[in-house]
């Protein structure tokens, strides 16, 4: 079975619920002027470039004017190095009404290219996948991916469409460093992007700095669902989660590093009748809803996992929190970081009790 999107910012315990969703004041870091074609500059003397990935190589023979994006994180990147893209997807789970993230919004104000202006990007759907036929329609000269879950199939199609920038190895496996480098040489924006994970790198020091206590505590990240059979599901290091957490200081537990050793997926599913082997400081998670929390607290099984067990468990229903780390970029880490890492370090001052 194809893993869409959504099912990959949530792991397989919540399939079912996802499948029906899907078909049914803070600073967003440096964000450069711009509109929706990249400026000429000595950028050009960067091309013709070769970027190398899961389905290959893509040339580049000229610095591209207009850009098309699939996934998250990848227009999150264009904008943040001042190029606003011709097309990219709408935000179908953790968006507005709109499709945007308020990151997004606040980069597309920024660059004078907020939706409705003449500036603005076409936004298409990606409910039911890769949007090809859209994509089209805004006649790229690039379409990234370099963060996305795009089959050979997918990558056929779109490069009939224009060079294609996918992913260098694991489907949603891209790090939000590797996107920004990947899509920085595609875009001849190879100094901005080191610059712009230089910045977003200290911004996850600052923010670490102001919450000393979580130095060196081992954490968790998974899925828990109350009263199914399985209801568990942990993070894997391939994930943007457990790396989000990593850079913020903390350190992947014991029993999943040992649970992951020769995995090659982003998740694994965890026995429910083993919960209390799930040790470590903090456990983080995302709940549908305020009781769903409630329900893991009072679950006879679940309630036995360590870090729940001492009042550590970090579970927050805001579906755009839990995007902005899932999917994090440079644009969406900044915008959460003051709004969850408070809730990890009370958690964490909880277990230590």
């Amino acid at each position: 079975m194809k893993l869409s999107r959504t099912h990959r910012l949530l792991g397989l315990g919540t399939a079912v619920v996802v499948a029906a969703l899907a078909l049914s004041s803070c600073s967003t870091g440096s964000v450069a002027s711009g509109d929706n074609t990249t400026a000429p500059s000595s950028a050009s003397a960067q091309f013709p470039v070769t970027i190398k990935h899961v389905f290959g190589e893509t040339t580049i023979e000229k610095q591209p004017q207009r850009v098309a994006t699939v996934s998250w994180v990848n227009d999150d990147v264009a904008l943040a190095l001042g190029v606003v893209p011709v097309g990219m997807p709408k935000v179908e789970w953790g968006g507005d009404a709109q499709g945007l993230t308020p990151w997004k919004a606040e980069a597309l104000n920024k660059l004078g290219a907020s939706l409705g202006s003449e500036k603005a990007p076409k936004i298409y759907s990606e409910a039911d996948g890769v949007n090809s036929i859209e994509i089209a329609k805004t006649t790229p000269d690039v379409i990234l991916a370099a963060y996305s879950g795009l089959t050979k199939e997918d990558y056929d199609k779109l490069s009939k469409i224009a060079p294609v920038i996918a992913y260098p190895d694991k489907a949603f496996g891209t790090s939000w460093q590797d996107s920004t480098t990947l899509i920085g040489q595609a875009l001849g924006k190879t100094a901005e992007a080191k610059e712009l994970i230089d910045n977003t790198d200290k911004t996850f020091k600052d923010e670490a700095a102001k919450f000393p206590q979580l130095a060196g505590k081992t954490f968790i990240s998974g899925n828990l669902e109350p009263g199914k059979a399985d209801g568990v599901s942990v993070y894997t290091d391939l994930d943007n989660r457990p790396k989000f957490l990593s850079s913020l200081g903390l350190k992947q537990a014991p029993v999943i590093e040992a649970a992951e050793k020769n995995s090659k997926e982003f998740f694994l599913p965890w026995s429910l009748e083993k919960a209390n082997e799930l040790n470590s400081d903090v456990f983080v998670s995302w709940v549908s809803d305020a009781g769903a929390k409630a329900a893991i607290v009072k679950d006879p099984l679940l309630s036995q996992v360590p870090a729940i067990k001492k009042g550590a468990l970090v579970a927050d229903p805001d579906k755009t929190l839990n995007l902005a780390m899932s999917a994090a970029s440079p644009l969406s880490i900044p915008w959460v970081l003051d709004k969850f890492v408070p809730q990890l370090a009370a958690a964490v001052d909880a277990g230590s009790k």
